[in-house]
């Protein structure tokens, strides 16, 4: 047929594009790609998968000597003794805050002279400003500011003794909530040579004002892990070779008995401290690998938490010190 272009023999039109060459189409597919993808990059690639496979691995434990974790918010300390008292301690003050019009008396001189010597600085308020800082407490003209508590990695404790060349002796507390009693086992521990202490995340003290305080600034040598899971930290401590020995007034061993074996006492060891109302947890008494009795001559139901932390710690540091 006249119009079929396709017969035999009939003139093809020229089209006005470029024929395909290598300098047409084809020349967009010899073009560079750039270099070749790391094999950790390519996500069918075996090496990618290992990657994404470690990453996720790390964040699910937390990193072992990761980042510190941050407590709370900022605390505020407010009145003229604690004030004084929390710079003689060598808690961590940022910023001393003193209203407008404030009487200078003896503790307030003595806040200047350790706020300069402490390199502090020192602010001047209002006395409204100071109200709304710290949330309407009888601050007296005077408050502190410290910071959120940077707490450690459970095996950052681990990491230290090993960089010490020591074996661990780590301090745990199971649910022990005042303050006071946190801060002075963090000093019986900085005394004794604890490599640090672990408290649990949730329904427990923290490092508040009142912990640095008793601790007498050995808060600041003797570092505070904070645990997800009491429990589970057992048994990862367990695992790194550690032996667990929870205090109990039942325990089966005894405090002189563990000091006189060197391989307990001189050994990685893990003391667990229970609260102190109720001792040791059900599951924590349970994960412990044993409990340890202290022996005391009268007829006395218990130690308070901080004591009986402090002369356990006294009895595994001088067995350590035997040659």
């Amino acid at each position: 047929m006249a119009g079929n272009s396709s017969r035999r023999g009939a003139v093809r039109k020229q089209s006005k594009k470029p024929t395909a060459g290598s300098g047409g189409r084809v020349k967009r597919g010899l073009e560079g790609k750039g270099p070749t993808p790391k094999a950790t990059e390519r996500e069918y690639h075996k090496a990618h998968k290992i990657a994404q496979a470690k990453k996720a691995a790390a964040a699910k434990k937390g990193g072992r000597g990761g980042p510190r974790r941050k407590g709370s918010d900022a605390e505020w300390i407010a009145g003229r003794n604690s004030v004084v008292e929390a710079l003689r301690e060598k808690v961590p003050v940022t910023s001393v805050y003193v209203a407008e019009g404030a009487e200078r008396d003896n503790r307030l001189r003595e806040v200047f002279r350790l706020a300069a010597e402490q390199g502090v600085g020192l602010l001047e308020v209002s006395r409204g400003e100071l109200d709304r800082l710290t949330d309407g407490a009888a601050h007296q003209g005077l408050a502190a500011r410290i910071p959120a508590y940077e707490y450690a990695h459970p095996d950052d404790l681990l990491d230290l003794a090993e960089e010490a060349g020591q074996a661990p002796l780590v301090v745990m507390l199971d649910s022990i909530t005042d303050p006071r009693n946190l801060g002075a086992i963090v000093r019986s521990a900085a005394g004794f040579g604890a490599h640090g202490v672990v408290i649990p995340e949730r329904r427990a003290a923290s490092m508040t004002a009142a912990a640095w305080k008793t601790s007498a600034g050995a808060a600041a040598r003797c570092p505070v892990a904070q645990a997800t899971n009491l429990t589970r930290q057992i048994q990862a401590y367990q695992e790194a070779g550690c032996f667990v020995v929870g205090l109990a007034a039942d325990g089966d061993l005894t405090l002189p008995e563990l000091a006189a074996d060197d391989d307990l006492a001189k050994g990685p060891l893990v003391i667990v401290v229970g609260s102190e109302g109720d001792g040791l947890s059900r599951l924590v008494s349970e994960n412990c690998d044993r409990l340890l009795s202290i022996p005391m001559a009268g007829v006395l139901e218990s130690l308070n938490a901080g004591v009986a932390a402090s002369v356990a710690l006294y009895a595994v540091a001088e067995a350590r010190a035997r040659r």
